[in-house]
Order: C-alpha cells, then sequence, then structure tokens
C-alpha cells in the first residue's frame, strides 16, 4: 500500500494529476499551470504516471506533433480525494504556520541539553 501512495502522492504527480483532470492537456499546458516543475520533472512525472496507469498519452500525426494527456477513470476517482487534500491545506495552512512558530518558540526556551552537561 505505502508503494502505491509513494508513486501517486508525490509533490509533482498531485499538481498535474489536477492539472489533467480538467480534460487533456497538452505538455505546455501542464509546464504553465504546475508552479516550479522544470521540463525534465514534468517529463519524468508524466512518463511515471502514464505507467501507473493514471495518465494516457496520445500523439497525433501533425508537424510538429502534438501531444496531450489525459486522466484515466482511477486517476479521476483519485483527483477527487486530491482535491480534498489541496481544499484541507488551503484551510489549514495558516493553522500549520502558527504551530510551527509555536514549537520552535517552544524549543528555543527549553534549556540546552548539552548546555546543562
Amino acid at each position: 500500500m505505502s508503494e502505491v501512495l509513494d508513486r501517486v502522492a508525490g509533490k509533482w504527480a498531485i499538481g498535474i494529476l489536477i492539472a489533467a483532470a480538467k480534460g487533456p492537456v497538452r505538455f505546455s499546458e501542464l509546464e504553465r499551470g504546475v508552479t516550479g516543475i522544470s521540463r525534465r520533472m514534468l517529463t519524468l512525472n508524466l512518463r511515471k504516471l502514464e505507467r501507473e496507469g493514471l495518465l494516457v498519452r496520445t500523439v497525433y500525426p501533425t508537424v510538429p506533433p502534438k501531444v496531450e494527456y489525459t486522466c484515466t477513470d482511477m486517476a479521476l476517482e483519485l483527483c477527487e480525494t486530491l482535491l480534498g487534500l489541496v481544499d484541507w491545506a488551503k484551510r489549514h495552512g495558516a493553522d500549520i504556520a502558527q504551530a510551527h512558530a509555536a514549537y520552535d518558540a517552544a524549543q528555543e526556551a527549553r534549556p540546552s541539553v548539552t548546555a546543562a552537561l
């Protein structure tokens, strides 16, 4: 189970799947839509998601070649869950940042273990 989750819930995979869930999407659209991803990482992740059965790559015989990526039914089902996760992260991002700040402040206030020795 964890092996499957590692493959489909990576940093870039989530953004790619959510972008592709809106319908057939081209490489350049994904490159613009997934903030911070390099062309190489996008290519590697597209291949991985295609191998996992989550994306279908369609090449049209045109000049230059036109390539589109479409989510499979399995990926669309996964996207529903991913969108819930993204929504949760948006709602609780500030709470998590506040918890980090409180934790870090508490750690700084604690006497150092090495200083006590």
